[in-house]
């Protein structure tokens, strides 16, 4: 198998992706065909796959937001529209992760790792200030019943623990800010409650102008 690949979202991927998604979170339901048809068309350009010659085995999507209406709290259904990126605001300057996910068979193998760098590829192509995303934290539910999502954090972030989405996302060398609770409520093995994450583009220019090209070299 050749090494895995990434490049934006085609129409064509929409059934791949509801059965990947189905996989991967098999607890959570998978997007409908017509909310990822308006994901393409609200923006085109932060919505990428990773594909092997086997056909897609992940996926990043991502919206522009105006951060100062989100940080204090929400949801995901609320910042994303229900999954339909109506909030999309190119005015704004952070780049919104929304989703990722990856084949059971390919985590290790170097996916999510092209997945993120193809956010932190089209931040910096874009001149956004930054990428913000709140993740998981599916070893959560292991330690429920002896601590808060925010101390079980806190320690993964020490190194006490390890946590198959922080831990990695760390890796991937975002800072962690803090636990939103309730943010998918139905999310058992998170207890609904997610990470917020943050990665500084330490090229962001001020004085320069957002830019959306039409695509983007990943």
């Amino acid at each position: 198998m050749k090494r895995p690949r990434v490049r934006q979202t085609r129409k064509e991927d929409i059934p791949a992706l509801i059965e990947l998604q189905a996989r991967v979170y098999p607890s959570i339901p998978p997007w409908s065909r017509r909310k990822l048809r308006e994901q393409l068309e609200v923006f085109p350009q932060g919505q990428v796959v990773a594909e092997t010659d086997d056909g897609v085995v992940g996926c990043a999507s991502s919206m522009i937001v105006l951060w100062d209406d989100w940080a204090e709290s929400h949801t995901w259904k609320e910042i994303t529209g229900a999954g339909t990126f109506e909030n999309h605001d190119p005015e704004g300057k952070t780049l919104y992760g929304a989703e990722v996910f990856v084949a059971p068979e390919m985590q290790g193998s170097g996916v999510g790792h092209l997945l993120y760098e193809a956010r932190r590829t089209l931040c910096r192509a874009m001149n956004l200030r930054r990428i913000i995303a709140c993740g998981r934290l599916p070893g959560y539910h292991r330690y429920a019943d002896e601590m808060s999502a925010e101390f079980y954090a806190q320690k993964v972030v020490w190194g006490d623990l390890r946590d198959q989405v922080l831990s990695f996302q760390i890796k991937e060398g975002f800072s962690y800010c803090g636990v939103i609770e309730g943010y998918i409520p139905e999310d058992e093995e998170s207890h609904g409650c997610a990470s917020v994450i943050v990665w500084l583009n330490r090229d962001y220019d001020p004085t320069r102008p957002t830019t959306i090209p039409e695509e983007i070299a990943l």
